[in-house]
């Protein structure tokens, strides 16, 4: 028998996840725990979404030829959703965030002058990208804001996608087959046709080819009880009502963020309060508990001080009605 270390194996769905009511039958394949640095680190307190979560794992157990892009309103949990379910399957990932000058040699690599030790003479090298180094070892590329990315640009993934090899024409013509675990994953506002609320600026519309190259996840904020389940884990000495009230002021800044529309074209406000700033809103009250207003403080580190003067005001009424006494009370 062969001493040799495995390096995938089955993780059953249910038990890795925290999912009830799911056999043990039910696995996906995923990497053997590992030490590898690009191994995304998993947060105990971490509350899936259940059809996300299906969604992201069809994916993954079998992609057929597809890519998986996952849209949503910022802060609302994209990234974070792709990358808890990475590190409980020790899934390595190449992680990048698009601009508009992200070229695909920036993906695939360049040559630089590199030293082989402290002091020596460096020499010309070809150094590879997150795209080839994804593609020889099976770890997930995942392309974050994808949608600020130039088009003519980001289309040249096009053949990768589709299982062909890449071929480095810099390096010699080189070619890098896919492993059988690679897999590519976006990220992004919109959902690839650009931005007609003019909150996200920057966005461009992709080329329609390439985005027929993926399936679709869309992700919105977490629901009420997910949520006021997250602050308690993150925050145990706030009381379980003041933890209610804080998600209802957040699902009230949403509701104008988002507008009638639920895409924010109709949208009152143009800053919103993501997850992410709802629990440091909820952190920083713990922090300056002993200030004379902790709520009204903490809001304005949180969200209120980037906010346009009449928008920060707007958001200051919101949470006043909500948390009435509290709001400016004494709670040192």
């Amino acid at each position: 028998m062969s001493n040799k270390k495995k390096q995938f194996i089955d993780y059953p769905v249910g038990r890795t996840f925290g999912l009830s009511g799911v056999p043990d039958e039910v696995s996906i394949v995923g990497f053997a725990p590992n030490q590898h640095p690009n191994t995304p680190k998993s947060t105990s307190s971490y509350v899936f979404r259940r059809e996300f979560l299906r969604e992201l794992i069809g994916f993954l157990s079998e992609p057929e030829g597809d890519a998986f892009y996952v849209a949503g309103p910022t802060g609302s949990g994209k990234t974070s959703g792709i990358t808890e379910v990475l590190a409980r399957l020790n899934w390595p990932c190449q992680q990048v965030t698009a601009h508009g000058r992200l070229e695909l040699a920036d993906l695939i690599g360049q040559f630089k002058l590199v030293s082989s030790a402290p002091g020596a003479v460096p020499e010309m090298e070809f150094v590879y990208g997150v795209l080839p180094n994804a593609m020889k070892y099976g770890h997930i590329l995942l392309i974050n804001e994808l949608d600020y990315a130039d088009p003519s640009e980001i289309s040249g993934l096009n053949d990768v996608i589709e299982g062909r090899p890449l071929v480095i024409t810099e390096n010699g013509g080189e070619v890098i087959q896919p492993h059988p675990m690679f897999r590519l994953i976006a990220t992004g506002n919109s959902i690839g046709g650009g931005d007609d609320s003019g909150l996200y600026r920057g966005v461009m519309a992709q080329n329609i080819a390439f985005m027929d190259r993926f399936r679709f996840s869309v992700v919105g904020y977490m629901d009420k009880v997910s949520e006021e389940k997250l602050l308690g884990t993150l925050v145990p000495g706030m009381p379980g009502k003041l933890r209610q009230m804080l998600v209802e002021v957040a699902n009230a800044i949403r509701t104008q963020f988002l507008g009638e529309s639920g895409t924010g074209a109709d949208g009152t406000l143009s800053v919103t309060m993501s997850t992410r700033t709802l629990v440091r809103w909820a952190k920083l009250c713990a922090t300056y508990r002993e200030h004379s207003s902790p709520l009204e403080y903490a809001l304005s580190l949180s969200l209120t001080r980037r906010a346009e003067p009449s928008e920060a005001v707007a958001i200051e009424k919101i949470a006043s009605s909500i948390l009435g006494d509290q709001w400016v009370a004494d709670n040192s």
